[in-house]
């Protein structure tokens, strides 16, 4: 009798645990969330891929009427910054002319949800708060978002415990293979805005555009008949792919799901081949796959493992053969 009643106890135990570490865990991140959106900071970080550092410098801050402002540059290669007054979003880069789009985020390598609401996530991740470590000369807190399921990547993230801001993330397999790593370089957190978003806050951004190369259409003809749990399409259309060949006019159906926090980006279109083995390329935790089955072409780029590529793209039907 005295081993059940003591096996209880100690179940009992580790489910409370589960449970405040847990709690824990999702204050962490809702305290991460309010920080991006609210506090004047200046920071420098490296993205880490395939034993390759690139650089970026990045700033954040609130001008008036509250309005959020940011500074995103890349510091390698061609200049490129990335300028954010509210929900408008410029893009300065020296190939293209400049220009504007209406989105509350800058696309980047910290995703975007982790400005947003966390709990969209619990579906298919489970939030783990693991202990304290020293990252960049400060006390950050390990915060893991591990995946539910083989078919996504996790996540570590080490929060600042003074300011709750990112000092390091790692993006790992389920088997804890290390395969991307932001590691933050320099930050600094102050009351005032800084001279240079002050001076952006005067700015008169581009024009907004609109993606004219999309194709308006009532229904697309393929769907994909499989994703993970947690993954629902927010954007389809069809559009034009960049080719070598400019006489190309045939148009390709995109479809981008997410879970909230991945992205997975899927192209279809019909091929005058019949078949070609599949062909993939990581960057990073960034899977790039392509496969021609039955005269079908299947493109998809997302940070998933190769199986869950692999898998949407052999779920591709034609959507009449789904009724």
């Amino acid at each position: 009798m005295k081993l059940p009643v003591l096996f209880l106890l100690l179940l009992s135990f580790n489910v409370s645990a589960i449970n405040a570490d847990t709690k824990s865990a999702k204050e962490w991140l809702e305290r991460l969330s309010q920080s991006l959106k609210q506090l004047n900071f200046t920071t420098s970080f490296v993205v880490v891929k395939n034993n390759q550092a690139e650089p970026y410098h990045w700033l954040h801050g609130i001008g008036n009427d509250d309005q959020e402002l940011e500074i995103f540059t890349r510091l390698n290669g061609s200049r490129r910054d990335f300028l954010r007054q509210g929900n408008i979003v410029s893009y300065i880069e020296p190939e293209h002319e400049p220009y504007s789009l209406i989105s509350p985020d800058i696309r980047g390598p910290i995703p975007a949800i982790f400005r947003g609401n966390f709990t969209e996530l619990e579906v298919s991740y489970r939030f783990i708060s693991v202990g304290r470590s020293r990252v960049l000369g400060r006390v950050a807190q390990l915060v893991r978002i591990v995946a539910k399921d083989d078919y996504r990547f996790s996540y570590w993230l080490w929060l600042d415990q003074k300011t709750g801001l990112l000092l390091k993330m790692a993006i790992l397999t389920r088997q804890g293979q290390l395969l991307e790593q932001v590691q933050f370089t320099h930050l600094e957190v102050s009351k005032q805005l800084s001279d240079n978003l002050a001076q952006l806050q005067l700015t008169e951004l581009p024009d907004i555009i609109s993606l004219t190369n999309e194709i308006t259409t009532k229904e697309l003809a393929w769907q994909v008949s499989w994703m993970p749990q947690g993954f629902s399409v927010i954007k389809s259309n069809q559009h034009y792919l960049n080719s070598y060949n400019r006489n190309d006019v045939k148009a390709v159906e995109f479809m981008l799901f997410s879970d909230g926090l991945t992205e997975v980006s899927v192209y279809v279109n019909l091929s005058k081949e019949k078949f070609r083995d599949p062909e993939y390329a990581s960057d990073g935790a960034t899977m790039v796959f392509n496969q021609i089955v039955r005269g079908i072409e299947v493109g998809i780029v997302g940070d998933i493992p190769l199986a869950t590529a692999q898998k949407i793209a052999e779920s591709i039907i034609v959507k009449s053969a789904s009724k």
